[in-house]
């Protein structure tokens, strides 16, 4: 198990990836409030997002990009962020942000990062800029993980698949429904055909839930990471599926 990294789900699409000696975070929503949604698993440890050495932002979409969250990091954190989207983290006082279009790449002391294409929509209503969305693949050592961010399957995906060990796919969302541009389970499970990692964990559910919502469709909180472990038993049988709720360390013990 040398090659793998050490994971942690903080739940939705947050993520501490530790790899090469960094402390990596992707798309970090930490409060219990965002914007209209709220947080309904137990709140964080705050050290499982002290020393951040980068932080990932896939897109602007509020439960992505929180700029609360992002200062609890500190301005000195490293960002690195679609096309499009650095000018406003500079704004916002972030000292060390690059920009990444799909296809870019940058090494982070012994860690390499390249921007994914995303078959999403990166624009922030209602003023935002339009920035681009992006998933991350992060290499160190002998270690390949794919951090998907938000997107629908997309053909290129095929093009990660050489010694992936681990994919972090979008499973769900925020909410009782899913709008396009986004995997629910059973189209999660056929990006594996495309990705063939060695393990899969289920990111993007179970999380956040819209305010005056209630019992709107409350399975759509637990059940999407075992639909899409079913799925993935059909599609892809060698992939182990790491199941792991918010907040906890995962396991790579299937």
């Amino acid at each position: 198990m040398e090659a793998l990294p050490s994971l942690t789900f903080l739940g939705h699409s947050t993520v501490l990836i530790e790899l090469g000696g960094l402390r990596i975070l992707t798309d970090p929503v930490l409060f219990d409030r965002v914007g209209l949604l709220r947080r309904v698993v137990n709140p964080l440890d705050p050290g499982l997002y002290a020393r951040i050495d980068v932080a990932l932002l896939s897109h602007l979409h509020r439960d992505h990009f929180d700029l609360a969250s992002l200062r609890l990091l500190g301005q000195g954190v490293r960002l690195l962020v679609p096309a499009g989207a650095g000018a406003l983290m500079r704004r916002e006082g972030f000292r060390q942000v690059d920009e990444l279009p799909a296809g870019g790449a940058l090494v982070v002391g012994s860690v390499s990062f390249t921007a994914t294409h995303a078959a999403h929509g990166g624009f922030r209503p209602p003023f935002g800029p339009r920035a681009a969305a992006v998933g991350y693949l992060i290499e160190g050592g002998t270690a390949r993980v794919y951090f998907a961010g938000d997107t629908d399957i997309f053909p290129g995906m095929a093009d990660l698949a050489q010694g992936l060990d681990v994919a972090l796919l979008p499973v769900w969302g925020w909410g009782p429904s899913l709008g396009p541009g986004h995997l629910d389970p059973r189209r999660a499970a056929e990006a594996l055909r495309l990705l063939h990692p060695r393990y899969t964990m289920p990111i993007h559910w179970g999380t956040l839930w819209p305010f005056g919502l209630g019992r709107v469709r409350p399975g759509r909180l637990t059940d999407p990471p075992l639909e899409f472990a079913a799925h993935a038993a059909q599609v892809l049988p060698e992939c182990t599926v790491l199941v792991t709720a918010p907040g906890e360390h995962v396991s790579f013990v299937p």
